[in-house]
């Protein structure tokens, strides 16, 4: 499952433990990198601080139930797409989650190959991850290309440019530390400066503006 930089990442929401645990080792074994967590406030304040290609969120969670997740992660401008599981199978619950902002629904008990199945939909989907749309700011993540009104001529990125834009452009108004970057961009390569020299590499091919630096913690996405 990996994009020939890191490899695609997963957040697992969901209060029970046993089948956290065993989504954990299906996605791990598919490929992914998986984080999970088991309340809704838990996987709110996973969601607007990391950068994941897809969630799997529990309707019925702690703190916080999950559409409520899905709708404060919206509201907020975090567009990673959403695959809400839960034990409700009525229309009136799966049209709350879709209206909410998730872009899947699952009702448990479900079958393996199905959930594997959309979740590869899901990473994959136009409007979800392959084309990102920011400010005047056009980036395909299948051919590496950026158009738009800010940079004039379409540019050709390197895979780890693109890696380090997307991360950028999904959550615009997000400050990420050079640790975050590593992680969600680079997948955790241990190779001092390389966030710094790739943010260089950006800056040179699109304008100094559109990566910014925010002294102290890390860097964002330059905003008109």
């Amino acid at each position: 499952m990996a994009d020939g930089t890191a490899k695609l990442t997963l957040l697992v929401v969901e209060d029970d433990r046993a089948l956290s645990a065993m989504l954990v080792e299906l996605f791990t074994d598919e490929g992914y990198r998986v984080d999970a967590v088991y309340d809704g406030q838990q996987g709110l304040h996973r969601g607007l601080t990391a950068q994941y290609d897809a969630m799997v969120v529990d309707r019925g969670l702690p703190v916080m139930d999950g559409v409520d997740l899905v709708e404060v992660l919206r509201s907020r401008g975090i567009t990673t797409p959403v695959l809400v599981l839960t034990a409700r199978g009525a229309v009136a619950d799966r049209v709350a989650g879709l209206d909410a902002g998730a872009q899947d629904y699952l009702v448990k008990p479900f079958e393996i190959p199905e959930l594997l199945a959309r979740i590869r939909a899901l990473v994959r989907r136009p409007d979800g991850n392959s084309t990102l749309r920011v400010d005047g700011l056009c980036l395909d993540r299948v051919t590496r290309t950026v158009s738009g009104r800010r940079v004039g001529a379409d540019v050709e990125l390197s895979e780890r440019e693109a890696a380090l834009l997307s991360v950028l452009m999904k959550a615009p108004g997000r400050i990420h530390t050079r640790g975050q970057l590593l992680s969600s961009a680079f997948g955790g390569v241990d190779t001092p400066g390389v966030v710094d020299t790739y943010v260089h590499y950006l800056r040179r091919k699109l304008g100094r503006g559109i990566v910014r630096t925010v002294h102290g913690t890390g860097y964002r996405l330059g905003i008109e």
